[in-house]
């Protein structure tokens, strides 16, 4: 049975006239970008209009346009202006939306550049931008007109930049899911390198599944813009590199977190071909990365965990999967509300083990919350932890921490395959940032360490569910 609260959203989406079945009657095949500043502090936030940008050939779904995964903590509508029906939905989460819960926010207002990208319509419609509420509710953030013969539409061509590559296309745009994975740091001699690095990365997410079974449904291309000095911005390391899309470390202030602040600047780059889902690689052996989900994610390429990593983060900016994981540094303060349930698919406050969102998967008599010697797991990764801050402290070399990483992982990879309940469905306490307060589905999965080489039961099938988004 379908939450309260999608089925309510449906049921607007599905008033009157079947809108999935008239593409052509409403849109005109093109996207359309709404770009805007997205700023606050962490008691109040304010969504300001950039401007409307036409791009080209609209690559999502033309027969699902209303999103029903209910993911996200945001989520952009479209409505048609004369009879307020909803011609679009997709949920989203954002930098903004992860920064108001860090510690900078309660002591100054900062400003994020944005976009919602969106079918262009044939007539005028109205935008809103709604935030979900603890209880898992939406509330309306900002609305706005929108008239697409508008004079303030910018419809000027897209500049070609470094050139679109076609890895492996099988199919027309609307039915398939169209995966964009755009490099910076590399310069234009090593373009060879960088075609190299997204075969290889591509190649180990096809190897996992859901991606392995559903490989026929994707459509892989990739853009480098070529940048005048290899690598990217590594602050802590007093690295600064001028790319194309500004991608750093140090994100937050958490030391591995990639990110780019280049909102414009990437989605202009982006915009020279069709894509519902964003990767973008870093030429760097330092290990790093990010996923936001409806966003990006960021993956650095020349390290020995790469392939996991861009696998993980993939993991949230594609399938909508909160980190797993509990006890590595990062600059949340409260990601999840006391007392609320996560919209996440994979993790839970378990505040009704009835009710559990996975209860389907989970076996009879499997106990609620699900048994396992946390203590034992935390003594191991806490220590690496330790060293892992003092090997940061120290400035250590790339070589030193991924020798590290491949320590913790043959330590606690035994540990956690040791389990009574490993490899089983239930409800293990530590995820999302909290030790005690969250629970995850599986005592190990891609999204929690870098020990699977697949995802749980869970992430599969929240990954799975939005691949039939794109291609159904």
């Amino acid at each position: 049975m379908l939450p309260a609260v999608i089925a309510a959203f449906l049921a607007v989406a599905a008033d009157g006239t079947d809108l999935s079945s008239d593409f052509n009657t409403r849109f005109t095949g093109k996207t359309l970008r709404f770009d805007y500043h997205h700023c606050g502090d962490a008691t109040q936030e304010q969504i300001a209009p950039d401007g409307f940008r036409l791009e080209g050939e609209w690559a999502g779904s033309r027969t699902q346009l209303v999103d029903a995964l209910d993911f996200g903590k945001y989520r952009f509508v479209m409505r048609d202006a004369a009879g307020g029906e909803t011609l679009f939905c997709a949920g989203f989460c954002s930098i903004y939306g992860e920064w108001e819960t860090t510690g900078e926010a309660k002591r100054q207002w900062r400003a994020f550049h944005e976009s919602a990208r969106f079918p262009e319509p044939k007539a005028p419609v109205v935008l809103a931008i709604e935030k979900r509420a603890d209880d898992l509710s939406w509330r309306e953030l900002w609305r706005g007109d929108c008239d697409p013969a508008s004079r303030f539409v910018d419809r000027s061509p897209i500049t070609p930049r470094g050139g679109v590559m076609p890895i492996d296309v099988r199919g027309p745009s609307a039915d398939k899911v169209d995966l964009l994975i755009i490099g910076d740091g590399w310069t234009g001699k090593q373009r060879d390198a960088f075609i190299d690095d997204v075969h290889r990365l591509i190649g180990s997410l096809f190897a996992t599944e859901p991606f392995k079974r559903r490989r026929a449904d994707w459509n892989v291309r990739a853009i480098m813009a070529p940048s005048p000095q290899p690598g990217v911005t590594d602050p802590r390391r007093a690295t600064f590199v001028d790319t194309p899309m500004r991608l750093q470390f140090n994100a937050f202030d958490s030391d591995r977190y990639m990110l780019t602040f280049a909102n414009r600047e990437l989605r202009e780059l982006a915009a020279q071909a069709p894509y519902d889902a964003l990767i973008l690689l870093a030429n760097t052996s330092k290990y790093g990365g990010g996923g936001i989900y409806n966003l990006w994610a960021t993956c650095a390429a020349d390290t020995d965990v790469a392939a996991y990593v861009f696998v993980h983060e993939f993991g949230h900016s594609f399938g909508g999967l909160a980190d797993e994981y509990y006890s590595s540094q990062v600059a949340y303060e409260e990601f999840t509300p006391a007392g609320c349930e996560p919209w996440e698919p994979n993790i839970t406050a378990l505040l009704d083990p009835a009710q559990l969102k996975w209860r389907d998967l989970v076996s009879s008599g499997t106990p609620l919350p699900t048994p396992w010697d946390q203590a034992a797991f935390d003594a191991l990764d806490l220590a690496y932890q330790k060293r892992r801050a003092e090997a940061l402290a120290a400035n250590a070399d790339d070589a030193t921490n991924e020798a590290l990483m491949r320590e913790i992982k043959a330590s606690g990879g035994k540990q956690l395959a040791s389990e009574p309940w490993y490899g089983k469905v239930g409800a293990f306490r530590g995820a999302g940032y909290e030790a005690t307060r969250l629970l995850r589905p599986s005592v190990d999965c891609i999204m929690f360490t870098r020990n699977p080489t697949a995802f749980c039961p869970v992430c599969e099938r929240a990954i799975e569910r939005v691949i039939d988004r794109y291609t159904r």
